[in-house]
């Protein structure tokens, strides 16, 4: 497995799909950091560190998931970076780009008002 991101959206994904309250990903920094912005742009509900995993519950508002999409952007083959200026609203605002910049995993919404570009990893609405 190479690309530990794409894994971790894709299982999120397939346990939204299937309405699981749980679902366990690889522990990983990478992953720690982009589950940090999901939960402070309350997409998740919360994770917790549990070994070589990390267990992460889905968000649902009247038993329907809160995410209903995450996409992959930039890729080990095709990396693709955003200045300040390109970085746009996701779906009229209703989701979220998360960005790598030089100071760290940022919202796409953050690192504009920190004026902060970077690689783009995932969309999430």
């Amino acid at each position: 497995m190479n690309d530990l991101i794409a894994d971790m959206l894709t299982r999120i994904q397939n346990a939204i799909m299937r309405k699981k309250e749980t679902v366990d990903v690889l522990n990983t920094k990478i992953n720690n950091e982009i589950l940090k912005v999901l939960k402070n742009e309350k997409m998740i509900e919360d994770y917790s560190e549990n070994g070589r995993y990390i267990e992460v519950k889905p968000l649902y508002d009247n038993n329907e998931p809160v995410i209903t999409h995450l996409e992959r952007v930039s890729k080990p083959g095709q990396r693709i970076y955003v200045s300040k200026k390109e970085i746009k609203p996701i779906m009229n605002g209703r989701g979220i780009s998360i960005i790598s910049t030089s100071n760290g995993l940022f919202s796409g919404a953050m690192a504009k008002s920190k004026d902060l570009g970077g690689e783009l990893i995932c969309k999430v609405w």
